[in-house]
């Protein structure tokens, strides 16, 4: 999503009043002749301090909300991101010595005495330490920016936990002439393809639960996709890998059929030297979970109308009998233009066949089902309380659901109540708080039988609420 910065405008104006006035301020008489004993400085003395603390303040605060703003795109935004807390403290130690050096403060000393030269010193190496570490640490994002091309990042997250991230789409492949003409390419220890079916793989993406994920390239029509695998030798019985084979392809041809503006395009699937894979759209944009902390919470209209979006593409979905079976923001993406993409349709089933997740209730513990967390069949009213919890989280930064282990977790999703939304925000119409109370019903036939119910419900709030 597009960062809006217009809100730097005011902490300028804070800033260069500060500057401006205060010197001014100091200069009248009331000042000039007024001491405060307690500060052993006079009104002037004081004005000029407040000044200059205003000023150090807004220097930090500014850096602080221009942090929140620059998202982790692993490229230039990332590193100015990184560079931003350092950098801040470095310029607030200058402009505090050259303003205690130029004015004083009689209450904290001269500025001659050793303590001062100690603190000045060691605020000056830390801030310095700090932010060469930060530059040095976060100088390939910066590489990356003016390289063109992307950081390598995760695009799966483990099973057991949800994290936020950026993916970025590839404008063009350099082609890597230390490839060999073989199947496969020893880097960093592990053993990458060169191709999976059609597909000339570029570099590895990251690792999750389904296995690898890869940037792959159609050299027919010069298209990026990303390829997330699969490896079928972990299945030891002919007759489980027979039945996971046949499985895995008809999940596959039953997502691959799916075609929806809200959610991502998958091309193809196969199979090649123990690997199942899947092809699919490859996007450039913002995870949800970017906006799932409290710090970082979209304004309460605008998350209603991604969750309407949302519903209405799981909608569609549950129509052509496909559940999606791991709702969660890591699987919802915002792009560039503000357009909702729901991703990674089946894969929590298709990963289901695996030798090392049969032992695994499948999808993302915070964001399952009651019927999911207890290892119960599921339907599409289980994408409806999954979704529930995904409201609840962009609209407070927390989970309505939440434990220190996996057992106490199961139990707290069977049986606990979720807690009252209108806790956390009072602004909220009333109906919000209804439509979250029935999506996160226990109960199955309580909850919403469509998620298109749900959404219709969601836009009749938000079309009424103030701007």
């Amino acid at each position: 999503m597009t960062t809006s910065w217009g809100w730097i405008g005011p902490y300028l104006i804070v800033i260069i009043l500060a500057i401006l006035v205060g010197p001014l301020l100091a200069t009248l008489p009331l000042f000039t002749h007024t001491f405060l004993d307690p500060l052993r400085m006079n009104a002037a003395q004081a004005v000029r301090l407040i000044a200059d603390g205003i000023c150090l303040l807004m220097i930090w605060l500014t850096a602080t909300r221009a942090r929140q703003d620059l998202h982790d795109n692993g490229k230039g935004q990332t590193f100015f991101r990184e560079i931003l807390f350092p950098s801040a403290l470095l310029l607030i130690v200058l402009v505090a010595t050259r303003a205690y050096e130029a004015h004083g403060v009689p209450v904290l000393g001269t500025p001659t005495q050793p303590l001062y030269n100690w603190l000045i010193t060691g605020g000056l190496i830390g801030a310095a330490i700090w932010l060469t570490f930060a530059w040095v640490r976060h100088a390939d994002a910066l590489t990356q920016a003016f390289a063109g091309r992307p950081r390598r990042r995760a695009v799966e997250e483990a099973p057991a936990e949800a994290t936020g991230g950026t993916r970025a789409a590839t404008d063009a492949v350099t082609p890597n002439p230390a490839r060999a003409a073989g199947t496969v390419l020893a880097r960093n220890g592990a053993t990458v393809p060169d191709t999976l079916g059609r597909y000339q793989v570029v570099r590895e993406l990251g690792r999750g639960a389904m296995g690898v994920v890869y940037l792959g390239k159609d050299p027919t029509i010069q298209r990026h996709v990303a390829i997330k695998t699969m490896r079928l030798d972990d299945i030891d019985n002919e007759e489980e890998l027979k039945a996971f084979r046949d499985r895995f392809f008809r999940e596959a041809e039953s997502t691959g059929r799916l075609s929806h503006p809200n959610i991502v395009t998958v091309y193809d699937a196969g199979e090649q030297e123990g690997l199942a894979y899947i092809a699919m759209e490859y996007l450039e944009g913002t995870l949800l979970s970017c906006y799932s902390q409290k710090s970082t919470i979209l304004p309460a209209k605008q998350a209603l109308q991604i969750v309407a979006t949302v519903a209405d593409a799981l909608d569609y979905a549950h129509s052509q009998g496909v559940v999606h079976r791991d709702v969660k923001p890591a699987n919802i993406m915002i792009l560039k233009q503000r357009l909702v993409k729901v991703m990674d349709f089946g894969i929590a089933k298709m990963a289901s066949g695996s030798k090392t997740q049969t032992s695994m209730i499948l999808g993302t513990p915070r964001y399952m089902s009651p019927e999911q967390a207890t290892g119960k069949e599921v339907d599409s009213r289980s994408d409806v309380f999954s979704l529930g919890i995904v409201l609840f989280e962009l609209l407070t930064g927390e989970r309505p659901f939440d434990a220190e282990n996996m057992p106490a977790l199961v139990t707290r999703i069977a049986k606990a109540p979720h807690a009252p939304l209108l806790k956390y925000r009072r602004d909220l119409p009333t109906r919000v708080q209804a439509i979250l109370d029935r999506a996160l019903q226990k109960d199955i036939p309580n909850r919403y039988r469509h998620a298109s119910d749900m959404a219709q419900d969601l836009r009749d709030v938000f079309q009424i609420m103030p701007r």
